[in-house]
């Protein structure tokens, strides 16, 4: 028999692509189809800047700019950054799995934290590295705990700040002390999607980080508070090293016209900014006071600085059945079996309405609960 013979007859893909568990994102629908109100993918309840929609792009049968000129000339002006030091992605998870790829890949680790973002685990299998998990601290980043795993091996270390799905958040302080633990041949990821929702005197010191070394990587994205989810741009500053590495690997003509139009629109506007991060403190807080109402029904909110709040399900009401109840009601959120949680419900900050709702539908069945 010849070696063509004995080979499949259909191509395979390699062992740790198979590997792979694929993202799963937020429905929108209940069980029966039917439309529901989306509080599952912590997109902006209130919607898009008005000057963010008026934007419109330019000659859309040609090619956009290739290099984001304009908007990153925007960033680097509000964050007081070298534009040479910024990359554009297709969403900032694009730029996520680029830098696994970049700087990772067969024998080498990826560390990330237990109850972190899915997609750092499809990251590094992606590019055949193996994924290191990191035990929690009460669902939250230990650095003591992540420190201890790292070895001549480990090539990138991912922390979501502030994390999803639990909305914890590292402090300066601990940040640093990460970063200061690491050997200087491993990056750094500090993925902020949700960082404009972080009050300015919390912030954790990430830019400040890349901009003074070689090792760090900041990524954020526009899907969030700026409400562009759907136009999928996200960005990353670093050293110039890490971002030419990146450019090297992304796709080309990555961010669309009417996205890089939309976007440089919404940095300008921004008292809609602002309006969606007080908003979305003010509706978190007044959330947050009425699920600890019911703590002696089991449930407990864990402290968010995201526009999201992980709810646990630790006494007769479970996840699964309050999960299923609120889509009764019209309600979809998010339940995270495939990620360890199955006691728990991520819920998107939505609109006062919506929450109090929620909030009154979950006090119902906790206190119906046996």
């Amino acid at each position: 028999m010849t070696d063509t013979e004995t080979r499949s007859k259909a191509p395979q893909p390699k062992p740790w692509i198979e590997a792979i568990h694929a993202y799963v994102p937020g429905k929108s629908s209940g069980k029966d189809g039917r439309p529901l109100i989306k509080l599952s993918a912590n997109e902006n309840p209130l919607g898009t800047s008005e000057a963010a929609l008026a934007a419109k792009a330019q000659a859309p049968a040609l090619y956009p700019d290739p290099d984001s000129k304009a908007l990153r000339a925007k960033l680097g002006e509000l964050h007081g950054i070298d534009p040479a030091r910024i990359v554009m992605g297709t969403g900032s998870d694009e730029l996520l799995n680029l830098a696994a790829q970049g700087y990772a890949g067969p024998g080498d680790e990826v560390i990330y934290v237990r109850y972190g973002f899915s997609v750092y685990d499809i990251a590094a299998r992606r590019c055949g590295a193996t994924p290191v998990v990191a035990p929690d601290a009460d669902y939250g980043t230990d650095v003591d705990a992540l420190i201890a795993l790292v070895t001549d091996r480990t090539r990138v270390v991912f922390i979501a700040n502030p994390n999803n799905p639990t909305g914890s958040y590292l402090p300066k302080g601990e940040i640093a002390r990460l970063h200061a633990a690491l050997p200087a041949d491993v990056l750094l990821v500090l993925d902020q999607a949700y960082g404009e929702y972080v009050a300015p005197e919390d912030e954790d010191g990430a830019m400040a980080l890349a901009a003074a070394h070689d090792n760090v990587l900041v990524t954020r994205t526009f899907s969030k508070i700026f409400g562009l989810a759907g136009e999928r741009i996200g960005w990353g500053t670093g050293a110039p090293g890490i971002i030419q590495t990146l450019n090297r690997i992304r796709g080309p003509f990555n961010v669309s016209s009417t996205g890089q139009a939309m976007a440089l629109a919404a940095l300008e506007d921004t008292a809609f900014v602002e309006h969606s991060r007080v908003h979305n403190r003010d509706e978190r807080a007044r959330f947050v006071e009425k699920i600890e109402a019911l703590g002696n029904h089991g449930l407990r909110a864990l402290p968010s600085q995201a526009n999201f709040v992980l709810i646990l399900f630790e006494g007769p009401l479970s996840a699964e059945t309050a999960f299923d109840g609120l889509a009764e009601r019209g309600y979809i959120v998010r339940w995270l079996p495939g990620q360890g949680l199955p006691q728990a419900l991520r819920i998107t900050i939505g609109k006062r309405a919506d929450l109090d709702v929620i909030a009154d539908v979950l006090r119902d069945m906790a206190q119906a609960a046996k």
